[in-house]
């Protein structure tokens, strides 16, 4: 590879380390060359003929290793005599800052109540149904590139610098997904191996991951800590927050990893609150782990636990109720638009009617005759209400779509969003459905096809919002350009035609066109329009949530035994989908809560918990009760 020129991967950019200086992380190959910094790095490639072939031939690799020292946790990779995982005084990758130090120093000096405390949000896998694979074929000087990807567009332009290929001559094709959770954003070494391979060979190659590699190589989400500090005046009302995050970034930190870690998850640090100062500093750290990257939240899972533990903490310290604490501080609506200390701007929100109700829905006014049900039983119950804040988009706020009409009536849409298993190809067939006023069934959607179309993919709640927004508009415009191409065919005026039905009817008459005619009449038999879509800025949804335990005293066995929760996530356009996303989502709460933690053995930075029979997901036996879930439209 090296003497081919085949180049190093990506790194992050446009971050810098505390005394400004360019970001800092080590050179990474798409196989270790001196040096192998996380276990599950790929040293070589065994290309064969079979899986049996293949499996015997890497046994006969022998590969010799010098062990050095090594940095297993943040811990070991910050203190004074680490060994450096790259060329620089020490392991830190990147930080930021954000706030006003002094101002929020002067807050805490005048408080009546500061709370401290300590959290760790701790390293996970993106369980997915399907482990990452990929098919790369060589046909007539043309790479075909079939993935498991959420974003097959930046998969094309990293294989076209690697291979040194333009781009026309790559196709990346992706199909249905089994589940993403962020993970498959990334373009990883094996993908462009086995890219490489094919292309060496000018045949076809296969790679399949297996469980255990997925666990070692496929990036993982989370890994931070937390030491955040809140301070209260007498009356309980926030005056300042204080935090500082420390990143696990891993060895070879990706462009995700930082930015979500030190940017993007911090920028609902403040939540629903009306937080007027804060004191943030955000630290990307080197380590010998695999390296982290996007997954379910990104970011802002870790930034929301972290407030409202804060807040639970605050009211328990200083004799606060938890709920009249919350209630206190929630940004009023007649403060929208809001923006925070983060500098992001909230277009709206009813936060504290959301709260209200989430507290009803969970019928908190029985809690406790619920819990002495269960101290009759020797349980002890326990509640926790969370409030959440999302945004989305990932700030890539354009999306170009094409639209055909066909002469059978039928209508295709070509989108660069991508299904993961989540439904977003049902819903889209939903919104081309309104608009041209057909069944379902008369609706094709393609997806996942970069000779037919690219753009940012599937990432940071963007599907809908985005994807959704460009379908809606780019099948009104095609409606639009049929309604003038039918009126020129009636010889009538566009004003003076109904539609309903894929069927054009010139007003107070029975004469009428059917939509596939009208496409039938044109030069290729099909009406095609381009169209581009820009959002002007994120949204901000919201919800609250409350979760009801029993906790066995005497085994320490927790049971979730209730779970509740009304969301403000804007219009719906599938209850049924929108629903499996958010029961989903708290599904995989429960899980980071209870049960899943990747676990690296503290001398040689081995991953202990690297299988399904050490690391623990939650099943379909979590809930022995229904989900209770509400969403709103309305605000």
């Amino acid at each position: 590879l090296l003497a081919a020129g085949v180049p190093a991967m990506a790194k992050p950019i446009n971050f810098k380390r505390p005394d400004g200086s360019p970001l800092q992380t080590p050179e990474r190959h798409l196989l270790a060359t001196t040096r192998v910094r996380f276990v599950g790095e790929p040293v070589a490639v065994v290309v064969a003929d079979s899986i049996a072939q293949a499996q015997a031939a890497a046994e006969l690799v022998e590969v010799s290793y010098e062990p050095r020292p090594l940095a297993a946790d943040m811990a070991q990779a910050l203190a004074s005599d680490a060994p450096l995982l790259a060329d620089g005084p020490d392991n830190i990758c990147a930080q930021t800052h954000f706030g006003d130090t002094a101002a929020v120093n002067e807050a805490f000096a005048k408080a009546a109540h500061v709370t401290s405390l300590d959290i760790q949000h701790q390293r996970l896998a993106a369980i997915t149904i399907e482990p990452r694979n990929s098919i790369a074929t060589m046909r007539d000087n043309r790479l075909e590139f079939r993935a498991t990807s959420q974003a097959p567009t930046q998969m094309r332009a990293a294989l076209s610098h690697h291979l040194g290929l333009p781009v026309e001559a790559i196709r990346v094709v992706v199909g249905d997904v089994g589940g993403g959770f962020g993970m498959k954003t990334a373009t990883y070494a094996e993908d462009l191996l086995t890219a490489y391979c094919a292309y060496r060979l000018g045949g076809a190659v296969k790679w399949v991951s297996t469980r255990s590699e997925d666990f070692l190589t496929s990036s993982h989400g989370r890994g931070v800590d937390t030491k955040i500090d809140i301070a209260l005046d007498a009356a309980g009302k926030i005056l300042a927050l204080r935090f500082h995050n420390h990143a696990d970034v891993g060895a070879y930190p990706t462009m995700a990893g930082v930015a979500i870690q030190v940017l993007i998850g911090p920028w609902v640090s403040t939540s629903i609150y009306d937080i007027p100062l804060i004191d943030a500093t955000l630290t990307a750290v080197l380590t010998n782990r695999a390296p982290t990257g996007a997954y379910r939240g990104a970011g802002r899972p870790e930034a929301i636990l972290s407030i409202e533990r804060a807040l639970d903490e605050a009211a328990r310290a200083h004799g606060f109720d938890r709920l009249e604490l919350r209630r206190l501080n929630i940004i009023p609506e007649s403060k929208m638009p809001y923006t925070n200390a983060m500098g992001q701007t909230y277009d709206t929100g009813a936060f504290g009617r959301i709260l209200e109700r989430g507290l009803a829905l969970a019928k908190l006014d029985d809690f406790e005759s619920r819990a002495a049900t269960s101290a009759e039983r020797g349980m002890w119950r326990g509640f926790g209400v969370a409030s959440f804040l999302e945004w989305t988009s990932g700030n890539s706020f354009t999306e170009e779509v094409n639209i055909q009409i066909m002469a059978d009536g039928s209508v295709e849409v070509f989108t660069a969003v991508l299904p993961m298993g989540q439904g977003i190809q049902t819903s889209l067939t939903q919104l081309v459905a309104d608009v041209f006023d057909l069944p379902a069934e008369k609706i094709r959607v393609v997806m996942g096809d970069t000779d037919r179309g690219n753009g940012f993919g599937s990432a940071g709640s963007r599907s809908i919002f985005t994807g959704g927004g460009a379908v809606s508009e780019g099948s009104a415009k095609a409606l639009e350009l049929a309604r003038s191409l039918a009126a020129e065919a009636l010889e009538t005026a566009v004003e003076d035609l109904d539609y309903a039905q894929a069927r054009f009817t010139v007003k107070g008459t029975d004469v009428a066109i059917e939509l596939g005619e009208v496409a039938k009449l044109q030069a290729d038999q099909r009406i095609v329009v381009e169209s581009s879509t820009t959002a002007g800025a994120p949204t901000w949804p919201n919800g609250c949530h409350v979760c009801e335990v029993e906790i066995n005293p005497e085994t320490g066995e927790c049971e979730v035994v209730a779970y509740s929760s009304v969301n403000d996530v804007g219009r719906v356009i599938s209850p049924t989908i929108v629903r499996g996303q958010l029961d989903g989502g708290a599904v995989q709460g429960i899980g980071q809560a209870l049960y899943e933690n990747l676990i690296y053995e503290a001398h040689g930075a081995q991953l202990i918990s690297g299988s399904l029979m050490d690391y623990a997901v939650p099943h379909a036996d979590v809930m022995q009760v229904d989900f209770v879930t509400e969403m709103d439209e309305s605000i």
